[in-house]
This record gives C-alpha cells, sequence and structure tokens, in this order.
C-alpha cells in the first residue's frame, strides 16, 4: 500500500494569497517526511482550493487561465505536484467554459463541473442541472483535442452529488477558509493479497478490513502528530497498472472468471463494504475504484470487450467513484455524452452517493482501436463502445429536475 497523495484544502483568494500557497507548501513537505519516516511511499502532495467561481467571481472568472497559470508556476517551485481549483457551479453558467482554456495552460491544473447535488445550503432535496450536464459534455468534448491523444480529459471530471473534502483529483475541491489536510491511498493491492489464499469469501473480507484498519490507525495517528485539521482517509482501492495493484485482480481472486462477467457487482458489493466496515476517520469516496486505464486487469478485460460501460456504469451502484479514464471515440459528441452523464446523476442522486465521470475521447480513435498512452499511470487498452444518442424533447432542454433519495 502507498499514500496516492497528501490534499491540502485551502482558500487561495483572489488575488492570489501566495502566503496561503506557501504555508501549503511547508505543510505538504513536512507532512511527506512525516509519513515516509513511518515507512509509506508518498506518490504526490496536492492542493485544492475553494471552488473557482467562488474564488474569482462573475467579473474576473474570464481571467482563469491566468489565474492557473501563476498557481501553477508557484507550485512547481514549492513541490506541490498536482493543484485542483474545484468545480464550476450551475449558479455561474459561464465557469464551465472557461475550463479548456485554463486546462490548456497546465498539465498540472485540475478542474471539475458540478452537475447535480446540492449546490445551496438553502436546498432541501438535491438537483440535476441539465443545463450543467451539458456544460460539462462539451468540456469533455473540447479537451479532447488538447493533445493528440487526447490525454488534457486526465484533469477534469464531471461531479454528481459530490461533497468538498475528498482527496482524490480531479474531484477534490474545498469549502472553508481554514485549511484542512486529508489522504488518499493507493491500496488495491491490500485486496488481491487479502483474497489471494482465502478458504472463503469471509475469510477474504476479514483480511482486507484488518489491513486497512492497520493501516488506518497509523495513518491516523501521523495525522494528529502534524497539529492541522484532518479530513480523514480516503481508503479506496486505487490501482496502479500491473496486476500485483489491480482490482480487477482481486475481483477475480475472489472466484469471478473475468471482472465484467455477472458476480462482478457482488465482488465490488463486498469490497466496498469492507472498507465500510473497517474502522478509520473515513472521507472522500472509500469505496471500489475502477478507472480503466489505470488498472491492468481492467484495461484488458475492456479491451477483450468483457467490461463494458454500462457494466461500470452498473457497478457503481455498488462502488465508490463512478466512471474513470474511460477510453471513447474520438468523434463522440456532447450529445452523446450527456445521457451517460444524465445516468450517472441519478444514481448519485437516488443513492445519495458521489460519483465522477472522468471520459476520454481519443483523436482519430474508433471504438475497438489500441489506446497508445505513454505514461507510467495509464496501461494500454482498446476504445470502448458507447452505446448512446442525442437525448429527445423534453429531456434535452434545461430544465432543473429535483430527485430525492430513496
Amino acid at each position: 500500500m502507498k499514500i496516492r497523495s497528501i490534499t491540502y484544502f485551502c482558500n487561495l483568494k483572489y488575488p492570489l494569497d501566495e502566503k496561503v500557497l506557501r504555508r501549503a507548501g511547508k505543510f505538504l513537505s513536512n507532512a511527506k517526511s512525516a509519513y515516509e519516516a513511518a515507512g509509506y511511499e508518498v506518490q504526490t502532495v496536492r492542493l485544492a482550493t475553494i471552488p473557482f467561481p467562488k474564488l474569482l467571481s462573475a467579473e474576473n472568472i474570464n481571467k482563469l487561465p491566468e489565474y492557473t497559470s501563476q498557481i501553477a508556476d508557484i507550485a512547481q517551485q514549492l513541490n506541490i505536484g498536482y493543484v485542483s481549483l474545484g468545480p464550476a457551479l450551475p449558479e455561474m453558467p459561464h465557469s464551465y467554459e472557461v475550463i479548456p482554456d485554463a486546462i490548456f495552460v497546465s498539465k498540472n491544473v485540475f478542474f471539475s463541473g458540478m452537475m447535480a447535488g446540492k449546490t445551496a445550503s438553502k436546498l432541501s432535496d438535491s438537483r440535476v442541472y441539465l443545463a450543467s450536464v451539458r456544460a460539462c459534455a462539451e468540456i469533455i468534448v473540447n479537451c479532447a483535442t488538447i493533445e493528440p491523444n487526447g490525454f488534457a480529459n486526465l484533469q477534469f471530471a464531471a461531479l454528481a452529488n459530490v461533497k468538498a473534502g475528498a482527496p482524490f483529483f480531479p474531484a477534490a475541491y474545498h469549502d472553508k477558509d481554514k485549511p484542512a489536510f486529508a489522504i488518499a491511498t493507493e491500496s488495491a493491492d491490500l485486496a488481491v493479497q487479502a483474497f489471494e489464499n482465502a478458504r472463503s469469501i469471509e475469510e477474504g473480507r476479514n483480511n482486507l478490513i484488518g489491513e486497512i484498519e492497520k493501516h488506518g490507525k497509523k495513518l491516523a495517528e501521523i495525522a494528529k502528530s502534524l497539529r492541522m485539521k484532518f479530513y480523514g482517509i480516503d481508503f479506496s482501492l486505487a490501482p496502479f497498472p500491473d496486476d500485483a495493484h489491480s482490482l480487477g485482480n482481486a475481483v477475480e481472486k475472489m472466484g469471478i472468471p473475468k471482472i465484467g462477467l455477472h458476480g462482478s457487482l457482488a465482488a465490488a458489493a463486498i469490497l466496498t463494504e469492507a472498507i465500510d466496515r473497517a474502522n478509520f476517520p473515513h472521507t472522500g469516496f472509500s469505496g471500489f475504484m475502477q478507472p480503466v486505464l489505470e488498472d491492468s486487469v481492467l484495461a484488458k478485460r475492456a479491451a477483450e470487450g468483457t467490461l463494458t460501460i454500462k457494466d461500470i456504469l452498473l457497478y457503481s451502484v455498488v462502488c465508490g467513484t463512478g466512471l474513470d479514464t474511460i477510453p471513447l471515440p474520438g468523434d463522440t459528441t456532447a450529445e452523446q455524452l450527456v445521457p451517460l452523464l444524465l445516468d450517472l446523476c441519478a444514481l448519485a442522486l437516488r443513492l445519495d452517493k458521489p460519483l465522477t465521470a472522468r471520459l476520454m475521447p481519443i483523436p482519430g480513435k474508433k471504438a475497438g482501436d489500441e489506446t497508445n498512452f505513454d505514461f507510467g499511470f495509464f496501461a494500454n487498452s482498446k476504445v470502448m463502445t458507447l452505446d448512446s444518442a442525442k437525448l429527445n424533447f423534453p429531456f434535452n432542454s434545461n430544465e432543473v429536475l429535483r430527485i430525492k433519495k430513496r
């Protein structure tokens, strides 16, 4: 198990308050040293701020690319690996439009777009903003052409019912003035090891719970010594693209011949429920994570056609994060993405859980073509088929839909 990220949450202000950024850099350096001294590999340290529309306000929203570049330069000096400037918000429609230009100026700054949830404290129930769903789809299409391989969409996620304080990017954002931090783990290997030689599902689950609690206790104890508000640990079973760190491999160790076949949802539910049972300070998604291009076995099963987008959406019912690093045909339109994003929103609100979509149309590629990313955190796969078409009236309107939790 490794620490994927130590994420520091703060309000950077506008104009940028460099003192806040430098305090963040100092804290993250000290925190990284503390966790490394305890034997953990820390892959990245990151910073997430309050949503950029609230930082900049409507009158300065067009200055987002300039602001992004300024933050990226200072963050690099401070050895902060990545920065999240949070989500575009439904109450400021223009905030979605400026994201592609901001992504263009830096590969290390991430963004998101809010599609559904309680976007204001006065709301008694959650809502799907169809105009925001469409705006997120348009961002994905526009970002696909920033780089020849569609890689820029790694920096954007569409959010449904995602609250502040989740340390995994691109979903991370803050909602307070006072700083805090959280831990995101890379721990799919714990699930693989838990079921490697287990004589039963129950034994494997208990093995996994025991390992999560052991590490959770240790991580939380170190957090106390850092004297900073600690949101907790997102123990989502994040993978690395080799079989030893593959959540797809863990599912197959549980007795499923290939993830994507029936029985996979039950396995995903058991793994996620094990995280729920474990005693540690929970934050963020804390569940089954299924990023196709970051997991060697998921990438293989997607390339074979055993694992489909509909399967991944189905597993989102019981998992933690939703649709992540999904390779799509380069000619995918915003109109085709909207129905998929809408389904994700419906699941998130009806089940009252956070879900995200990080979708990656690849220019010049069609369904079945091989991907060719040269990136250490990706396993290559094949472009997946998207069974979707433009919505008809009245779903193609800008209506705001109320969906109460079950």
